[in-house]
């Protein structure tokens, strides 16, 4: 692949993993000026000709909210500097817990954050596991949608021979559904009260736990409450082992020390759609999501199909 044909640029929010995603299409990153002003004001300046080029642009957007904001910016210098074509490639794409008025005199944050990246000017958005399946339809824009399924089967198949997956609530049913088809296992459901965020009750499981290894799947993990909470309830209805496979590590607060202290969480494993330190627990795996993000990058580029990467329909 020639360095001519496409650039791929990255923001501050996940170098590491942009790194890897060029390594792996066989390319360099693109140059790229990202500078402050005194008092914080994002610049930004591409370091070589982009007129007529189609870019690619990697930043999650997790907090703090300068990710978002860079990633605004890179958008629209590209624009403005004649790009062919621009795509956002967001890994984690911040704000899209807010996905509906599920109250009153609240925001609904992930059709903000759409708006504010098609009106940048980017022509097209490559994500994974977002929260909310159906904010792709709060894009005026192609959306690809990446599942991490396919990251975490291959370390995921021979983990049990007795294995059941659990969707930590309602919601998540259909990437659990997925998962449980694909390794060959049973399903099992909790049933979960939120009274205020970054707080969950476990209320009810549903489906035969006792004499089980569990593999629990979500999409994003915080502060790790929901998801020690669920191995501890699972644990005290009978489950052997309880594993975790969820694409975000977010690990906010006291996530790191409730992961170390559960007695009940024996493995967890993570993508590096976040930048994050992996040292702070001998119990999280982390798994590189750079080759799928290289290949749908290029076969986005030549026009391909990439819905083979869309593991998650086959559920």
């Amino acid at each position: 692949m020639s360095a001519n044909d496409f650039l791929v640029f990255a923001g501050n929010s996940n170098v590491p993993l942009a790194k890897k995603i060029v390594e792996a299409i066989d390319i360099s990153l693109g140059s790229l000026e990202l500078k402050r002003f005194s008092d914080g004001e994002i610049w930004v300046k591409y370091g070589e000709n982009i007129r007529g080029r189609e870019v690619f642009l990697i930043q999650s957007t997790n907090p703090p909210a300068e990710n978002l904001i860079e990633l605004l910016v890179m958008i629209d210098a590209a624009k403005r500097a004649s790009a062919k074509k621009v795509t956002a490639i967001i890994p984690y794409f911040g704000y899209a817990r807010q996905d509906r008025k599920d109250q009153p005199r609240v925001s609904i944050t992930a059709k903000l954050m759409a708006n504010l990246i098609t009106v940048a000017g980017a022509d097209r958005v490559m994500t994974m596991d977002l929260h909310a399946s159906q904010i792709q339809g709060f894009f005026d824009i192609p959306v690809d949608h990446l599942y991490g399924s396919s990251i975490f089967l291959n370390h995921l198949n021979n983990l049990s021979d007795n294995l059941a997956v659990v969707s930590p609530d309602v919601g998540g049913i259909k990437i659990a559904r997925a998962y449980a088809k694909m390794l060959h296992s049973d399903l099992i459901v909790i049933d979960k009260r939120r009274p205020k965020q970054n707080f969950a009750e476990i209320m009810n499981i549903i489906g035969e736990v006792n004499g089980k290894d569990i593999l629990l799947v979500d999409d994003l993990i915080d502060t790790a409450g929901t998801f020690v909470g669920a191995a501890k309830a699972l644990k005290e209805n009978g489950a052997r082992k309880v594993f975790g496979a969820v694409t975000h590590p977010l690990l906010s607060g006291p996530a790191y020390e409730r992961i170390n202290n559960s007695a009940e969480v024996d493995k967890l494993f993570v993508t590096d759609t976040i930048n994050f330190d992996a040292s702070h627990s001998e119990k999280i795996k982390t798994l590189t999501a750079a080759p799928l993000f290289a290949e749908a990058i290029l076969r986005t580029y030549k026009n391909e199909s990439i819905s083979s990467l869309f593991n998650i329909d086959k559920g």
